[in-house]
């Protein structure tokens, strides 16, 4: 073979490597991009969702505190977030948010409780109900955050 044509073969195919290699590794930098940006946008969307639980939890548990259910809707935003959690939520924050739905229910059928007892109770150490659903739901988003 002349010395010439294996040259020039040789810039052929070290051209065809190299830009394959280019093109390869724009794909995957692509592709890992758009999946952190999927994540991301999953974060928050189930940041929105769960701060939008424990602040609707909050309401009607300090209602079932001092009130009975006169009106079953009361509760009718609680299941409806507990139905959009059930739609993306781990195993685990979504056992949790139904703890807390659970307690609020039983909480409007029990008797009430005087302001006095409301103030001991909220002194009482592990007396916050939504602390587990909080530390599950950190626990997801930091595993989310992980795989960024």
């Amino acid at each position: 073979m002349d010395a010439a044509l294996v040259g020039a073969m040789s810039a052929v195919l070290g051209s065809l490597v190299g830009g394959s290699a280019t093109v390869a590794t724009a794909w995957i930098s692509q592709k890992t991009q758009g999946k952190r940006e999927l994540i991301r946008v999953e974060i928050r969307k189930r940041e929105g969702l769960y701060g939008e639980f424990i602040t609707e939890c909050s309401k009607v548990l300090m209602d079932a505190l001092t009130h009975q259910l006169e009106a079953p809707d009361k509760l009718l935003p609680v299941y409806a977030m507990l139905n959009r959690i059930r739609l993306c939520a781990s195993a685990a924050v979504l056992e949790e948010a139904e703890n807390v739905t659970q307690r609020v229910t039983e909480q409007y059928f029990s008797p009430n409780i005087a302001p006095e007892e409301i103030r001991a109770l909220a002194r009482a150490h592990g007396a916050d109900p939504l602390k587990s659903f909080g530390e599950a739901c950190r626990a997801e988003l930091e595993a989310m955050h992980a795989r960024i």
